[in-house]
């Protein structure tokens, strides 16, 4: 279906960051491995398929004008180019098997990513190839890279590394440097093929450790990759799940100029709070709303949204709060970004509250 958007993202983006007039407010709805239903592939064909994977990122961006493209599809593509087993379903998101390494003591077995030969990574390199050259002039194009404290539990497993916090922190250390240099490896590879870099962070989140650990041991290689990354590109974007706000301030330091956040946080305390600093993406619920929830559901819920990421001053991005579930409805997909197309460009409480008095699908 061809979007009836009267700007490319990059127009309507360029046009924002000039204080001209803009079609709509930007909306992304992190759509993942829906795309696989969207463009009808078996998820698994992701796995050694570039043109496969290429394909379904270029006609899900075309069929809903969503103002992103981003390359993902799971959070292993470092850890199992370091070893580590991967369970890819024929046509559901690959998850963690087994860890490169069991303790500590097989620590050499580690080694920093190859990432041109190693694992998915080549395939999902020649995919931003194939989408860079198809659409990157309309559109900002990305690719996900984990971030290296989430990378390190995966490489000893989840419930060692949480053990090891407490009771092996030179350990964590090493995880995490290791880790790190990996997630730069990916970083340089990526955009060395003039794309932009996301960071997904959900094991930093507040949900999993404390403040004072993501302190301690992730903020320190978070920060590092960020400099790495900012050096070398222009805007940062990460996503961290869960709770987040003991550490915004933290990650206004480090130079994220856009959070994603889950839809478990607070999306008006956020703006309120780190809104001058960064922009603030999120942050629609995408399981009680987005999958299970009516198109007026995900309307109503788009708009309240907008109506709290008004207040953040260096802007705000309509996003589900993480990465849709594959079987959203389509249907709820379009209706929040027709909702957005709805609201226009600029953007007022007023317009919000007439938007929500009313009940745009009835069924």
């Amino acid at each position: 279906m061809d979007y009836p958007d009267k700007m490319t993202p990059a127009q309507r983006a360029a046009a924002k960051a000039k204080g001209e007039p803009a079609d709509r407010v930007a909306c992304n709805p992190n759509i993942a491995n829906g795309m696989a239903r969207i463009a009808g592939y078996k998820i698994s064909q992701f796995n050694d398929d570039p043109e496969a994977l290429a394909d379904a990122i270029i006609k899900t961006y075309r069929r809903f004008g969503a103002d992103g493209a981003r390359i993902f599809t799971d959070l292993f593509l470092v850890s199992e180019a370091m070893g580590a087993k991967v369970r890819k379903p024929e046509d559901n998101t690959a998850d963690l098997e087994e860890p490169a390494i069991n303790d500590m003591s097989e620590f050499d077995k580690l080694k920093v990513i190859d990432p041109y030969t190693q694992g998915r990574i080549p395939v999902h390199l020649r995919a931003i190839e194939i989408v860079r050259d198809e659409i990157a002039s309309e559109v900002g194009v990305t690719a996900s890279v984990v971030g290296p404290f989430t990378n390190a539990f995966f490489l000893i497993g989840v419930e060692k590394m949480t053990k090891m916090l407490l009771k092996d922190p030179e350990s964590v250390h090493k995880l995490c440097e290791i880790s790190l240099q990996s997630c730069i490896a990916l970083t340089d590879a990526v955009l060395e093929k003039g794309v932009g870099v996301t960071i997904s962070e959900p094991l930093s989140s507040c949900t999993v450790v404390s403040p004072k650990h993501f302190r301690e041991f992730s903020a320190p290689y978070l920060k590092r990759l960020i400099d790495h990354i900012k050096a070398r590109t222009g805007k940062l974007v990460i996503h961290i799940c869960g709770i987040t706000d003991p550490i915004w301030d933290d990650l206004v330091e480090m130079g994220v100029d856009v959070l994603s956040i889950d839809n478990v946080a607070d999306m008006e305390k956020c703006a309120e709070t780190v809104g001058d600093k960064m922009v603030i993406a999120g942050n629609v619920d995408p399981s009680a709303i987005m999958y299970a929830g009516s198109r007026e559901d995900v309307r109503k819920a788009t708009i309240k949204c907008a109506k709290q990421g008004l207040k953040a001053k260096k802007g705000f991005m309509i996003m589900s709060g993480c990465s849709l579930p594959v079987e959203v409805p389509i249907e709820n997909i379009d209706a929040m970004m027709d909702t957005a197309r709805e609201m226009g460009w600029p953007v007022t409480e007023e317009k919000l509250d007439y938007l929500l008095s009313f009940d745009k699908y009835k069924d």
